[in-house]
């Protein structure tokens, strides 16, 4: 039987172009059991995958720009996953392990990420994510210091997340300075949702150039903090992840397009 494809929500176009993204992830792996568990509350057509015995949670955040006929909009997120995929489908992936994933080796592009938590400051973008993508996607608001060409030379990301009463709910840190990164092929990433109506959809999104791996010995370069225990997503976050130590950062950073030049005297005239 042929399968309709979803609708596109009026008034949305899609694909959805991203004018400039930032993003930078953080991969936990941790104990499979309260993954699960979360997991099935959330998309019920997802397993979880494993990878050596251990599930991933991946924690990150984005900051977008996006150009339209009639203007512009700036969007700031984080999304908590988990890594999965449909139920069913196991015999078409090939044993993998962690790095194997995050290098991008899985091109069946059936290991996704399921939203557990979509935190989002724009009310169009939290408006598009849950008719188009089924995402659960709810308002906050963020701190954030990234690298940038126009401030000091750094390589840490320091984000904050409060909710829309400007209350901390939880925030990390990744101090990447002098960590070596290499280039991966990992997208198009495939992010999964569950409808009201309880169906599973994909929706893949291509970003046009490699992301960067930083692979972490330990977890003192990253830091999660876990400020209000009881809000519902700082109490999933504490579930799924507990005390374990990041295994790897992702970060993508769009390239400058135009850059405006330090001034300079001309001459008076004689």
């Amino acid at each position: 039987m042929t399968q309709q494809l979803p609708p596109v929500a009026e008034p949305f176009q899609l694909p959805f172009h991203y004018g400039a993204l930032h993003h930078v992830g953080l991969d936990y792996l941790v104990e499979p059991a309260p993954v699960a568990k979360v997991l099935a509350r959330t998309h019920p057509g997802l397993s979880a995958a494993e990878f050596d015995g251990r599930a991933c949670v991946s924690v990150n955040f984005q900051l977008y720009f996006a150009q339209y006929a009639a203007g512009a909009g700036i969007t700031q997120e984080i999304e908590i996953n988990v890594i999965a995929f449909p139920r069913g489908d196991e015999h078409r992936l090939a044993e993998l392990s962690y790095v194997d994933y995050a290098s991008g080796v899985d091109q069946t592009k059936l290991l996704g990420i399921g939203r557990i938590h979509v935190l989002c400051d724009n009310d169009i973008a939290i408006e598009a994510g849950t008719k188009l993508y089924a995402e659960p996607k709810y308002p906050a608001r963020f701190t954030a210091v990234m690298p940038s060409l126009n401030g000091p030379r750094s390589d840490t990301w320091a984000i904050g997340c409060q909710d829309t009463a400007d209350r901390e709910l939880f925030g990390f840190t990744a101090r990447l300075d002098g960590l070596p990164g290499e280039p991966v092929n990992n997208t198009p990433i495939t992010g999964y949702g569950t409808t009201e109506d309880g169906r599973l959809l994909a929706g893949p999104m291509n970003v046009y150039h490699p992301y960067r791996l930083h692979l972490l010995d330990n977890g003192d370069r990253v830091s999660l903090t876990i400020t209000d225990q009881d809000s519902p997503v700082c109490q999933d976050l504490a579930e799924l992840i507990g005390a374990a130590p990041a295994a790897g950062v992702w970060t993508y950073q769009s390239a400058p397009v135009a850059a405006h030049n330090r001034p300079y005297y001309l001459p008076a005239p004689r």
